[in-house]
């Protein structure tokens, strides 16, 4: 929706100001998964971002998208938007003001609140967990955050392999065409963002990342720092209310907790850097965050502003009706307020180019990057003084030079095959993004040679070569591989990693060859199987049962996994279930299934107490030591014990006694989300309790001790969703 205030009197009066709806088509009505924020971009666009509660929609250019969610949406998952690609979950988008033009600029996320663009063109952003994995995150365009499967019909717990721990799981970071993960933080309600470049508060706070934890009582503090193609993200609380980091009342703690003190109230919602150069922070007042529950129900907030000491909030005023207006108001560190300068002088032209270029000699490099995306869209005099930037020694000039240069319509081909020699690998990342959308025959041999600068190592820097090569990975693999020996066990990291990232139909033979190959370490193998795995070939699912059949591999298991989660999904054309019965490798007919049954209650067993008499004990630590073997059958604690329930180490230390014992002594009051069990009853009797992995044909159980138990859908008579905490 788009307000304007027409007689500027604060005021909505619909008889003299204006309501439209700009753009429509969205799901999650009345839902924290929805709709989210808009903030204005240093080229002149406006950001906006929604959570995975599903779109489609179309823009004011007539371009239809839609946002396909294994949770929303479920009809538009895995559709081809009119752009050419498939967009799932969670996204950001930018646009035109008027709502033309939307591109979409990442997806698959859970639910980020806000994104925070620099004047460098950087985005960051936070994003919600599903159980503890919270995240502040750089955005690479057109990214996947990895939270669903890339057909948008699966969740990451459908897929999350034997072993994996949950952020690795939850945000895909062994699959090949996820953006690498940030910060991940552990359980929270990440909310608001913001960028520092200018203020009151001094230089030596320019270019820091503000993300608001109202989880966690706090706003984290990052000052991120080039590190190759990737950003190197270093946490440290900025504002908290709760220094001893005791916290209670959140989703992620698995309930609201005791009540609260006062310094669990303090729930961060935004960050913003004011016109007058203050920071300023919204806060909601409440003992609990998430599940759509509140406390508090006078529904107190509070407004904080962070400033020097002595400071008078002064409100900059500014004629926009002058040159001179115009460029302090882009000077201004309030992105909304520089936007209204950057609009104006853009309208001016050339006719402003000797201003605007003045400021590329500014002291604060973030006010020379603002003026480096104006000089691009003003003619040709502009768009002169920028393509000098792009020989400058500082690779940040040089980023923001290419990104502008391509944004204001450029040549992207020729702009590319200028820079793909660059020696930053953040500019080679943007070029290499760039080349997404060009098609094969102009595109191949660019990204060639960005490959051939490829270290091996740089996780980032692949992903964007990837990215680069959607929908094109044939080609470029073609290209690229001319040059890899003969021999695919004498391929080097770079090589093998490449092959992982694209994992064309070509390269099946030899990620099988490596895969079953004894002398490569477990961790190169593992990956040459999992690429085997996102090959959606036939080739590729027989490979996958030669794997199954290599029991010397150490790879069978896993390989089985593979089999078993893909016949139902990418592979499910390919008949795998025959191929396995008849190399004699899985029969569901013959599957030998183990009963895994819930002990029964203790039959007149005397009532527990209540947790305000539980707090009253004294406890004991030598019976404590020994009492603790039992909770290993499920629990890991300090790297003891087994992967089938929570992992208790953190949960121990930031909880309050009463949490604690009100967990031991009753279970099932509260059970953690992804931790809730099913009971299957099969046709020939046998009861089997556990945590379904996969829910298609075979069902998939992790059953008590950490054993998985696969079992054909016909020989299930019944599955119910329990009640009871395994």
């Amino acid at each position: 929706l788009v307000y304007t205030d027409v007689n500027g009197d604060g005021v909505f009066d619909p008889a003299v100001d204006k309501r439209e709806v700009l753009l429509t088509g969205f799901g999650g009505r009345q839902h924290d998964h929805s709709l989210h924020s808009v903030t204005a971009g240093p080229d002149g666009l406006w950001y906006w971002n929604q959570g995975n509660t599903g779109a489609e929609f179309t823009d004011n250019s007539g371009k239809k998208f839609y946002m396909g969610s294994p949770y929303q949406m479920t009809k538009v998952a895995g559709m081809k938007s009119d752009d050419g690609h498939v967009w799932i979950g969670g996204f950001a988008a930018r646009m035109n003001p008027d709502g033309t033009n939307v591109s979409i600029i990442g997806h698959n996320f859970r639910n980020s609140y806000e994104q925070t663009v620099t004047s460098r063109g950087d985005v960051f952003q936070s994003d919600n967990d599903d159980p503890p994995a919270c995240r502040v995150t750089a955005m690479m365009e057109g990214g996947n955050a990895g939270f669903a499967s890339t057909d948008g019909k699966r969740s990451w717990a459908a897929d999350r392999r034997p072993g994996q721990d949950v952020p690795t799981a939850e945000w895909r970071q062994e699959d090949p065409g996820t953006m690498p993960a940030g910060d991940v933080y552990g359980g929270g309600a990440p909310t608001g963002v913001a960028f520092v470049e200018n203020g009151t508060i001094g230089d030596r706070w320019n270019g820091m990342l503000l993300a608001c934890e109202s989880g966690k009582n706090v706003i984290y503090g990052y000052f991120p720092k080039l590190d190759g193609a990737d950003w190197k993200l270093e946490r440290f609380d900025f504002m908290t209310s709760n220094k001893e980091r005791e916290w209670t009342g959140s989703d992620f703690l698995s309930g609201q907790g005791p009540k609260a003190e006062v310094k669990h109230y303090f729930r961060p919602s935004d960050v913003c850097v004011g016109p007058d150069g203050a920071i300023y922070v919204a806060d909601w007042f409440d003992s609990r965050v998430g599940g759509h529950g509140t406390n508090d129900a006078d529904y107190t907030g509070a407004i904080y502003r962070i400033a020097p000491k002595g400071f008078k909030s002064v409100i900059p005023q500014f004629d926009l009706n002058t040159t001179a207006g115009q460029i302090a108001a882009l000077k201004n560190p309030s992105p909304n307020v520089r936007f209204s300068g950057f609009t104006r002088l853009k309208a001016q032209g050339e006719k402003a180019v000797p201003e605007v270029a003045a400021l590329l000699a500014d002291a604060n490099p973030y006010v020379a990057a603002r003026a480096v995306w104006l000089l691009a869209q003003m003619g040709d005099a502009g768009v002169s003084k920028v393509r000098t930037l792009s020989q400058s020694k500082d690779e940040q000039t040089r980023l923001v030079a290419y990104r502008a240069l391509r944004r204001a319509g450029q040549d992207v081909v020729a702009l590319a095959t200028q820079m793909t020699g660059d020696e930053s690998a953040a500019v080679r990342r943007e070029v290499a993004l760039s080349l997404r959308d060009v098609p094969a025959d102009k595109s191949v041999a660019l990204l060639a040679k960005l490959f051939a600068k490829f270290d091996g190592k740089d996780r980032a820097y692949l992903e964007a070569l990837g990215l680069g090569s959607d929908g094109k990975e044939a080609a470029v693999y073609d290209a690229v591989s001319k040059s890899f020996p003969k021999d695919p066990l004498a391929w080097n990291e770079a090589q093998a990693k490449l092959a992982w990232r694209l994992h064309p139909a070509a390269a099946v033979e030899a990620l099988k060859t490596r895969a079953l190959a004894t002398t490569l370490p477990l961790s190169d193998r593992k990956l040459m199987l999992t690429a085997l795995a996102f090959s959606p070939t036939k080739e590729a699912s027989v490979a996958m049962v030669d794997a199954v059949a290599a029991k010397q591999s150490g790879l069978s298991d896993l390989a089985l996994w593979w089999a078993m989660n893909r016949q139902g999904n990418d592979w499910s054309e390919y008949g795998l279930s025959t191929l396995l019965k008849e190399r004699g490798l899985y029969d569901p007919a013959n599957v030998k299934l183990t009963a895994v049954e819930m002990p029964a209650p203790i039959p007149n067993a005397p009532a527990m107490p209540s947790v305000a008499e539980l707090t009253q004990l004294t406890g004991d630590v030598a019976r404590g030591k020994s009492a603790v073997g039992v909770c290993y059958a499920c629990h890991k604690i300090a790297g003891t014990g087994v992967e089938f329930g929570p992992e208790l180490t953190e949960f121990g230390k930031q909880q309050p006694k009463e949490v604690l014992l009100e967990a031991i002594a009753y279970p099932s009051k509260t059970i953690s989300h992804g931790f809730e069990g099913v009971e299957v009853k099969t046709k020939d009797g046998l009861t089997i309790t556990g945590m379904p992995l996969a829910n298609g044909d075979p069902v998939i159980l992790k059953c008590m001790g950490g054993t998985v138990q696969t079992i054909p859908r016909a020989k299930v008579a019944s599955m119910t969703k329990m009640t009871r905490s395994l």
